[in-house]
């Protein structure tokens, strides 16, 4: 019988002997290995039967803040599940029924719903270049996503968002709840929580806590630069701008094993959560990141990729229930039903997406044959 907390909904922050948490103790310092290998900042979160296995840090302080990329994504997916699933609209409502400006260009029928699963024939809302020149500006963005054009026909196939998903449900949130994403997120989301070191925004005074971004690559020294900026840092970019700790990403992703509920509070509802977890695909090549990526809707999912020659971020052993969300193969966080593990994993390393993928891949796979 696996070992759990004295409420299942909540999770014992007292890190336990592995031999407690159903964990093999030699395997899963193979983990801790393959992360002092690599000579970076990081932080490493284990949760398996709502106890705390493993919380440590690598070259940064535990409260450091990480700024985690599109493993962002799943809070605002997730804010817009509560508010569907509280009547504020319904998942398959048109963008367009609540944002009438969305509507432009051929995008009057694209669904919520296809936006959840990176379905909405929308890769970019211009150039890359005009994206990232615009992820400070909140207006600016939005009015690129106004005037942005399907490049397919929506809902046909998936092609992955960067950061136009972000702005397309954080602007609908804000329209919907009269509320700026950022607060809706704080108040629907991180308050119940708990999550006191998660925030869409880094406040001023929080500076002193953040992780810089370090590039391995000449090719990614653009986005180092834009990473490091103190005002890139407290923008509102809901699709890859949540700083946190792996703590806090453990948490949300805990509350989301246990089906919306975390110390006895209802965050979301069962339901909610449910559906955020209904595959979207299953062997379709994404159009945009040309790989075969398990969508939900709100999350990637876990399980054997369909091109064996490709690494998923979740691991060779993850399970097809898992999800989550990788975040530039640097950070990553996700949940894994079927072994009731919680893993968030921190780095602050930009590496090619085969040597980030398969590092990150290397350590979920120590932390799951570590599960006894």
């Amino acid at each position: 019988m696996p070992v759990v907390s004295r409420h299942e909904d909540e999770i014992d922050w007292h890190e336990v002997d592995p031999d407690i948490g159903s964990i093999d103790r030699r395997k899963l310092s193979h983990a801790v290995d393959l992360i002092q290998s690599r000579q970076t900042a990081a932080q490493l979160c284990v949760i398996r039967h709502g106890r705390l296995v493993i919380e440590r840090s690598f070259g940064c302080d535990p409260q450091a803040l990480f700024w985690i990329f599109s493993a962002s994504k799943p809070y605002v997916a997730m804010l817009v599940h509560l508010l569907a699933d509280r009547g504020a609209f319904s998942l398959d409502d048109a963008i367009s029924a609540h944002w009438p400006q969305f509507a432009a260009n051929g995008k009057h029928a694209i669904t919520i719903r296809q936006v959840l699963q990176h379905r909405s024939a929308l890769s970019a809302s211009g150039t890359a270049l005009g994206d990232l020149s615009s992820l400070t500006h909140w207006r600016r963005s939005v009015r690129r996503m106004e005037r942005a054009r399907p490049r397919w026909t929506p809902g046909e196939v998936p092609a992955y968002l960067p950061l136009g998903y972000g702005f397309i449900l954080g602007e609908l949130v804000q329209r919907v709840t009269g509320r700026p994403v950022a607060e809706a997120l704080e108040k629907e989301l991180l308050r119940p929580l708990g999550a006191r070191d998660t925030f869409l925004g880094l406040p001023r005074a929080q500076w002193r806590r953040h992780v810089p971004i370090r590039a391995s690559r000449s090719r990614d020294l653009l986005v180092q630069l834009i990473a490091n900026r103190s005002s890139t840092r407290r923008a509102v970019i809901p699709a890859g701008g949540i700083s946190c700790t792996a703590s806090d990403l453990a948490r949300f992703y805990f509350m989301l094993l246990r089906s919306g509920r975390y110390a006895g509070r209802h965050i979301m509802s069962a339901a909610a959560v449910k559906e955020a977890r209904v595959p979207s695909n299953e062997s379709e090549l994404d159009r945009t990141a040309r790989l075969y990526i398990r969508w939900a809707q709100g999350f990637q999912l876990g399980g054997p990729r369909v091109d064996p020659g490709s690494v998923s971020s979740f691991g060779r052993l993850s399970s097809p229930s898992a999800f989550g969300h990788n975040g530039s193969n640097c950070c990553i966080g996700w949940a894994d039903p079927d072994r009731d593990l919680v893993f968030a994993y921190l780095t602050n390393r930009l590496s090619t997406r085969k040597e980030g993928a398969t590092h990150l891949a290397s350590v979920a796979d120590a932390v799951i044959s570590s599960c006894l």
